[in-house]
């Protein structure tokens, strides 16, 4: 679906919006603004957004976050950039002033507005029988949850790809793998989420650390990918460094027999397996959320 002034009129007319639209005729695009108010991070909003936009093919949005929007004049500079530019305005904003501002603004200029979170809000307010406190960005704040994370951050960085192998048993998820098997952004992903990770690579004629297949605390879990993916990314990696391509590093029946050995390690010891072939690093993720979450409770029955 090409995109066309005509049939989008809210399309931007400057010099950006004009190389997007000539790769309109190549890539089948439309693209529309979207812009995102925000109090505090802005992160909800983006999140959200790019949820529902992506069930939407053919169709791209022009992202313009506004984070920290907390007074009227720094509302109104968004909304003088939301005036050059109209398009769809999706907003978390706690302040019924600084809301009706917005809500009135894009009205005027026609724009389509939604608060992201109201629909909660009253929800909440319905179940729980009370009104909710206006405090901008409180999922924010410098509580228990947030210095656990930035440990788990800490923790994290020390031990990607091996590093200090000797105090595994203070993790909470060990990661083991070939290279090229998304470990270390995973890792980090785990740990934003609070959760210590420790990730150790499978190198051919390389041993595991042998505190590996005693530790009891963390949860340890294989990923694998199919044999193309990997040569894919390996082969794109050596390019990058101007490499030399002839190696066995992307050999497909070396990385076949990596990827098996991997396997067979991960069956011996009775490790679960995750294929990240197709998966994304946040449905890995996930998917590692689920397994911690019932082996914690394993390890608190057997404590």
């Amino acid at each position: 679906m090409g995109a066309s002034y005509s049939a989008h009129p809210r399309l931007s007319t400057g010099l950006d919006f004009l190389w997007m639209n000539l790769k309109d005729g190549i890539l089948g695009r439309s693209y529309f603004h979207l812009h995102l108010v925000s109090d505090a991070t802005g992160e909800t909003l983006i999140a959200v957004s790019r949820a529902v936009a992506a069930q939407y093919q053919g169709v791209a949005s022009i992202e313009h976050v506004y984070p920290l929007v907390r007074s009227r004049t720094q509302l109104d500079r968004a909304i003088a950039e939301i005036e050059t530019a109209p398009g769809i305005v999706l907003y978390t904003l706690v302040d019924p002033e600084l809301t009706d501002r917005l809500q009135d603004a894009c009205k005027e200029m026609g724009s389509p507005c939604l608060s992201v979170l109201a629909p909660i809000f009253d929800l909440f307010k319905s179940y729980l029988g009370t009104s909710s406190t206006s405090r901008p960005g409180a999922q924010h704040m410098l509580n228990a949850e947030y210095f656990k994370r930035i440990d788990a951050l800490n923790f994290t960085m020390m031990h990607d790809d091996g590093q200090q192998p000797d105090n595994l048993e203070d993790a909470d998820v060990l990661l083991l793998g070939v290279s090229r098997t998304s470990k270390t952004p995973t890792s980090i992903y785990l740990a934003n989420r609070g959760i210590k990770t420790a990730n150790i690579p499978l190198v051919p004629g390389v041993d595991l650390p042998t505190n590996v297949q005693s530790v009891r605390n963390p949860l340890v879990v294989g990923l694998v990918a199919s044999p193309e993916r990997i040569v894919q990314i390996r082969q794109n990696r050596l390019l990058a460094l101007n490499a030399d391509p002839e190696t066995p590093y992307v050999d497909r029946t070396a990385v076949a027999e990596e990827i098996a050995h991997s396997r067979r390690l991960c069956a011996q010891h009775g490790w679960p397996m995750i294929d990240v072939t197709r998966r994304s690093i946040e449905e890995t993720a996930a998917a590692i959320i689920d397994l911690y979450k019932e082996h914690r409770l394993k390890f608190i029955a057997h404590s």
